[in-house]
């Protein structure tokens, strides 16, 4: 049988009684040849360890996995992933948390070829030492979702830029440990990094902010800059969250966002997300400012 993708409607199969934990069980066995598969439970979860352990030895050829909101889920399913799924890349168990770090830890040991994970709300998983092991395996990763995982630190982080280097999207939004030794290891050994929330990070100072204005520089060869000049809207952050840092000065985030082009204050194009600093009103991106100079130039233009 053929089947690269599936995403269960349960509407779809009334004879299962509506329960995916018993239509996974039933259909993995067949779908031998599976790709992807998406089981987010967006209502009462149902999804058990029996599942997933047969998704495991059937599906071996898996590489897309969403398990989010899979609150039934233990140990027993990362490791039995981990057996019979070496060859994931995206995995997504997000809000699953009965998960421990030592089963994460585990999973990417045997799973080298992952370049998306979201462990947003994997309290018990997203710890320092699943991240250092996340690091030592996982050299492909590219973007990671750490969103309110209070237990990661710097030495998680800083684990991961070093390990991690082709890392270009990361989100620590509510980690809460965090200072600015994360940051500084991300501009420093992330080269390709895109986007960064740092929501509620509040240990977070303008010395972070200036390592990453000065990441672009540090990242590219002089050699090759007048070459790459054209094409600077596509190098560097595109999106960086720092709402509720309130440690941060006007100076340090202007300086971040001259640095970076594709960072965006005015209308409609908000890349560059502030909420919650009320000192950093006076921050703004280059076609805000021209936009401000514009109108001040012809003030009846619009009329």
């Amino acid at each position: 049988m053929f089947c690269y993708c599936w995403e269960p409607s349960m509407d779809s199969f009334n004879g299962c009684n509506k329960n995916m934990n018993n239509l996974v069980l039933s259909f993995a066995p067949k779908f031998t040849r599976l790709q992807t598969l998406i089981l987010r439970q967006d209502k009462k979860p149902q999804l058990e360890d029996n599942a997933v352990q047969s998704i495991a030895n059937f599906c071996r050829d898996l590489q897309v996995l969403d398990l989010s909101k899979s609150f039934k889920l233990t140990d027993r399913s990362l490791y039995a992933l981990a057996h019979g799924c070496p060859n994931l890349t995206r995995l997504n168990i997000s809000g699953c948390s009965a998960f421990s770090d030592i089963a994460l830890e585990y999973l990417a040991g045997f799973c080298p070829k992952l370049k998306v994970l979201n462990l947003c709300g994997c309290v018990g998983a997203a710890s320092d030492r699943a991240l250092q092991a996340i690091g030592r395996y996982c050299s492909e990763l590219q973007c990671l979702n750490l969103g309110w995982c209070e237990e990661v630190g710097d030495v998680g982080v800083m684990s991961l830029a070093y390990g991690c280097p082709d890392l270009r999207t990361v989100d620590l939004c509510g980690c809460l440990q965090i200072t600015d030794d994360s940051v500084v290891a991300l501009a420093n050994r992330c080269p390709h990094l895109r986007s960064l929330g740092l929501y509620y990070c509040q240990n977070i100072t303008d010395k972070a902010m200036y390592s990453l204005a000065q990441s672009l520089v540090k990242n590219k060869p002089a050699a090759r800059w007048e070459s790459r000049k054209s094409r600077n809207d596509e190098e560097g952050l595109k999106t960086l969250n720092i709402s509720q840092c309130t440690a941060l000065t006007p100076s340090a985030v202007q300086a971040v966002c001259d640095s970076f082009p594709s960072l965006h204050t005015c209308s409609g194009r908000h890349s560059l997300i502030m909420s919650g600093c009320l000192n950093l009103t006076s921050v703004h991106c280059a076609c805000a400012v021209q936009a401000h100079r514009t109108a001040a130039a012809f003030p009846h233009s619009l009329n």
